[in-house]
């Protein structure tokens, strides 16, 4: 294990922070800001990948399947975070997007790492989500090697399941378990080894770019506003408000008017004040363009 471990990009030494516990504070910050420019270039460098993933992604959505970030320790708490922020962002049901990590529940804020080390607990995972063929899986692990993903991974492939592989490594393992592999290769932290830095900055990007474009893709957005935002505070209320408002080019007051008698949605609202149609007929052609607030506006010309 210790030889595999020290032969990882990830886990070699960063010949510019040698002397790191000598430097002055202001001096280990700004390379870390050096180091972090690197991230983006490394990401545009999988922008092909990140594309045939997306591609998946949206396929498996329409057929009804659910998107399953699963990893360990940091990797895993990333995909939580990004699966969770798809319900009030885009609206989707509970479930749609799904985070796993290795240890359960406690492990997003216990550090439970030796849970990492099992296949079987992988497998076991995933499979209690009873996964079907239109689901996606994607395995989220700085070396490409954790046995903890590759047994959901492993799973995966043999239900049938599109299945996606976010690494930090070259040449990663997990790669001969995937219908696409995005290797993120951010080199040797400033912290040796500690990959919650470059590569896990790395992952959020990607798992960002999964999730938002792939919305983008389902009729989620209208222009660059986030229409399926579910208003379940007052903050989100305002924002659902501030949208209608944007979209229609109208004062606050008119907007908030629109969303009350829409029932809630900024989708609806846009639709009855762009075409001066009642909710009613409004929801009945959103349901028509397939949830798409432009094909809507389009048809009701």
């Amino acid at each position: 294990m210790m030889n595999v471990i020290e032969k990882l990009l990830t886990e070699k030494r960063n010949p510019a922070s040698m002397n790191l516990d000598t430097m002055e504070t202001y001096d280990i910050l700004k390379l870390m800001n050096e180091e972090d420019a690197k991230i983006p270039l490394a990401v545009r460098e999988s922008l092909k990948d990140v594309e045939r993933a997306v591609e998946g992604i949206v396929e498996s959505l329409k057929r009804g399947g659910r998107v399953f970030y699963i990893g360990a320790g940091t990797s895993g708490r990333i995909g939580i975070l990004d699966a969770v922020e798809t319900v009030p962002t885009f609206g989707v049901p509970e479930g749609t997007f799904v985070g796993i990590i290795a240890g359960g529940v406690e492990a997003t804020y216990r550090a439970k790492e030796s849970e990492e080390d099992s296949v079987e607990n992988g497998e076991r995972d995933l499979k209690n989500w009873k996964p079907k063929p239109e689901d996606t899986v994607v395995g989220i692990s700085a070396s490409g090697r954790t046995p903890y993903v590759i047994g959901a991974l492993r799973l995966a492939r043999r239900i049938g399941c599109f299945t996606v592989s976010v690494v930090n490594v070259p040449n990663p393992e997990m790669c001969e378990y995937s219908d696409v592999c995005i290797k993120l290769v951010t080199g040797p932290e400033i912290l040796t080894g500690s990959t919650r830095l470059k590569a896990g900055t790395a992952q959020k990007m990607v798992l960002n770019m999964l999730s938002t474009v792939s919305m983008v893709r389902m009729g989620k957005v209208y222009q660059n506003l986030m229409v399926d935002v579910r208003a379940t505070n007052e903050k989100l209320v305002s924002r659902a408000v501030n949208i209608v408002s944007e979209a229609l080019n109208v004062d606050r007051e008119t907007a908030r008017r629109l969303f009350e008698r829409s029932g809630g949605s900024a989708k609806v609202a846009i639709i009855m004040g762009a075409l001066g149609l009642d909710r009613d007929e409004a929801e009945r052609l959103l349901k028509e363009a397939g949830e798409s607030v432009r094909k809507a506006l389009e048809m009701g010309k």
